[in-house]
């Protein structure tokens, strides 16, 4: 076999590759001599995911269950890479935060658009059934949406409503945590204490979160915003594009989750309690936290209406 140019071009490169770390090249050819062809079961483990759906109870629904929460926290992967994109890169600028926010949208778009096969999908009857055995894991303990809100805006901005006139401007990260907005979503609706729920869920992501706030305190997406130039920042593309994340994480996303437990958990003339004992009746719906990540994005108007009929 006569070895061409380009041949010889590419062992030139993979020996200077190999060379920079002090390695041999003819060492890693003899490995390659060796290894097996990959398939496409071995390259995304597809044994190990099929695998990872392991059911409480016998009741066929579960299933569907997991698997739709398991590949919500795979988008929720995907819609935190695109950040670390943005932060990680040399050379940040107006056109790669754009193009990591249209995959950060396309993620939630699918997100939302798939969010019917919670509302619609399972028998309410076996859903009902299998809930029990879960307690006290909730939806509520998605460490990632929470990751997600964090790499959005200011932690501030994460307040809860009731806090938010309180803030000074001289609280540090810990301060604000205490006052973080989620935590109200999971007290008993009976005493206003901390469910066990809640409680898991701090012990294992508290430092996470708090490290996390701290690290982006100018990376967050509305500190990368407003980084830029004025005539950059007045990008009419851009600003449709954060609009439409504010809608998605804020609006769009807590409403399905809002409808979906309206169907399973509104009997009346008593509603049921989530798994762990959160109160979804006054967590989900949007108009209630009033979590908004670019307010200068958006008129007074639009503001006051937050997520109202009158917004939709």
């Amino acid at each position: 076999m006569e070895f061409t140019h380009e041949m010889l071009n590419r062992l030139e490169r993979l020996e200077q590759k190999y060379a920079v770390m002090g390695q041999d090249m003819m060492s890693y050819l003899d490995g390659l001599i060796y290894a097996d062809y990959l398939t496409y079961w071995d390259y995304i483990h597809l044994d190990t995911l099929l695998s990872l759906q392991n059911p409480r109870t016998p009741i066929p629904d579960e299933r569907i269950f997991i698997i739709y929460h398991q590949i919500t926290e795979l988008y929720f992967k995907l819609i935190l890479d695109a950040h670390e994109r943005m932060v990680g890169a040399e050379d940040f600028s107006l056109d790669l935060l754009k193009r990591q926010l249209k995959r950060i949208n396309r993620y939630f778009d699918a997100l939302v658009a798939s969010f019917d096969v919670m509302v619609e999908g399972m028998d309410k009857d076996e859903f009902l059934r299998f809930r029990m055995s879960l307690l006290p894991a909730s939806g509520f303990q998605s460490a990632q949406y929470r990751k997600i809100e964090i790499v959005s805006t200011d932690f501030e901005r994460l307040v809860h409503p009731n806090h938010r006139k309180e803030l000074t401007g001289e609280e540090d990260i810990v301060d604000l945590y205490t006052k973080i907005y989620w935590k109200r979503g999971a007290t008993e609706l009976a005493t206003g204490k901390k469910t066990l729920t809640l409680k898991q869920f701090e012990n294992k992501y508290s430092r996470d979160f708090i490290h996390l706030a701290e690290q982006n305190l100018t990376t967050n997406l509305r500190q990368l915003y407003l980084s830029l130039s004025e005539e950059e920042k007045a990008d009419e593309e851009l600003k449709t594009m954060l609009r439409t994340h504010d809608l998605n994480a804020n609006v769009r996303w807590p409403l399905s989750h809002f409808k979906s437990a309206v169907r399973y958990l509104d009997r009346k003339p008593e509603q049921i309690s989530a798994t762990g004992g959160t109160n979804w009746q006054k967590y989900l719906p949007p108009k209630n936290q009033r979590i908004i990540f670019f307010p200068e994005l958006w008129s007074d108007e639009e503001l006051d209406a937050w997520g109202t009929k009158s917004f939709l």
